[in-house]
């Protein structure tokens, strides 16, 4: 069992940055593949991007491409998402994703067992 617990959202202006961490429980934290997924609501949760269980692969939307950094500290049991350039358009809960298994597509919420309960992202023009 694998719980997570994001943090770092929050109001920002169009072009600046934040960073958002998900905390993760349990022993085995570097045995999970991650992802960060969004959601505007009335709309379906899209991935944003994801990381393998050693950091050396990782995944990106085209939406977060070259603005979105994914990351992971496996000793801290953490992985993070450093957003540059935010656009009005990147406003959403962004939700922490944990698969155990091999992940066939990464853009694929039941490909990941375990989820968080998200954190607000607001991008003000």
């Amino acid at each position: 069992q694998v719980q997570l617990v994001e943090s770092g959202g929050g109001l920002v202006q169009a072009g600046g940055s934040l960073r958002l961490s998900c905390a993760a429980s349990g022993r085995t934290f570097s045995r999970y593949s991650m992802a960060w997924f969004r959601q505007v609501p009335g709309k379906e949760r899209e991935f944003v991007a994801a990381i393998g269980w050693s950091g050396l692969s990782t995944y990106y939307a085209d939406s977060a491409k070259g603005r979105f950094t994914i990351s992971r500290d496996n000793a801290k049991n953490t992985v993070y998402l450093q957003m540059n350039s935010l656009k009005p358009e990147d406003t959403a809960i962004y939700y922490c994703a944990a698969s155990a298994g091999v992940v066939g597509n990464w853009r694929r919420l039941t490909e990941y067992n375990y989820w968080g309960q998200g954190t607000q992202v607001t991008v003000s023009s």
